[in-house]
């Protein structure tokens, strides 16, 4: 890292549980890249103030992750339409006291699916109804995606959900039948009290052609685990944090990272 002055850019991220994670990403970069920023996490009690805060100060950007990514939108000036489309942010970029609000979680998720190749014709089986979730459900159905099921045991979030982008409802996974996307948007498989369970059982695994787990950390969940052993083809929560965190990158600084720089910014995010 060089040494700090005072037209050093500072880019920053509000989480209700910051982690180290995207604060070395970012800090990694600037360094490989020889940019004169630095990236710190911060929490709040008082959202509002926080926003006064990058507007007064200049800071250059703000990675957003729960519970603000919809509380922060009456604060910021014009939403893209990756945010507007799901109305949740996770980027905000400070143009001299402009702040634009956008959504790279969407991003990277529609992004993958398509650089995977997995066919908008696929069923898709989807659990979770959270934050996180709707950037997931948006992503698919902006791909094309016509058969998608939410399985959420909270009724008006699952059904809101559901709803918002004309797919179905359970509250409970059995009586879905096999379907050929599986897709993890709960804590199911992080660390605690959930971290040795499996967010779908072993007969469904071996029925779908695909499983995408989005808890970035850790990278092997027992799901990741799972569709290795039975040869499914994966795309993991590591690549979507990397991917929204790279795009983040570019929005902040200006300058496009190669996948081998976001391979090895993630690797050294996630290095104890």
């Amino acid at each position: 890292m060089p040494i700090l002055h005072k037209d050093m850019q500072v880019c920053m991220s509000l989480a209700g549980r910051p982690s180290n994670i995207g604060t070395r990403f970012h800090n990694f970069l600037y360094d490989e890249l020889g940019l004169d920023f630095v990236y710190k996490a911060f929490t709040t009690t008082d959202l509002e103030g926080a926003v006064r805060g990058i507007r007064a100060l200049g800071i250059r950007g703000c990675s957003v992750s729960m519970p603000y990514k919809e509380a922060i939108i009456p604060l910021v000036d014009t939403l893209e339409p990756s945010a507007a489309a799901i109305d949740s942010v996770n980027t905000v970029v400070n143009d001299d006291g402009v702040l634009t609000a956008s959504n790279t979680d969407y991003e990277a998720v529609a992004a993958l699916l398509a650089d995977h190749g997995v066919d908008p014709r696929s069923s898709v089986l989807l659990r979770g109804s959270g934050g996180m979730a709707k950037a997931v459900v948006a992503a698919f159905r902006g791909r094309g995606f016509d058969d998608l099921t939410v399985v959420a045991r909270n009724r008006d979030t699952g059904t809101a959900l559901a709803e918002r982008y004309g797919y179905r409802w359970l509250a409970d996974g059995a009586g879905a039948g096999h379907a050929d996307v599986l897709v993890n948007v709960t804590p199911i498989g992080m660390h605690g009290d959930a971290a040795d369970e499996l967010a779908f059982p072993e007969e469904r695994i071996a029925h779908a052609h695909t499983v995408v787990d989005v808890v970035a950390f850790p990278a092997e969940t027992p799901l990741v685990a799972a569709a290795r052993v039975a040869g499914r083809h994966l795309i993991t929560g590591a690549e979507v944090i990397a991917l929204q965190a790279a795009r983040q990158f570019e929005r902040y600084t200006g300058v496009a990272v190669t996948a081998d720089q976001v391979a090895r910014a993630s690797a050294f995010s996630r290095a104890e």
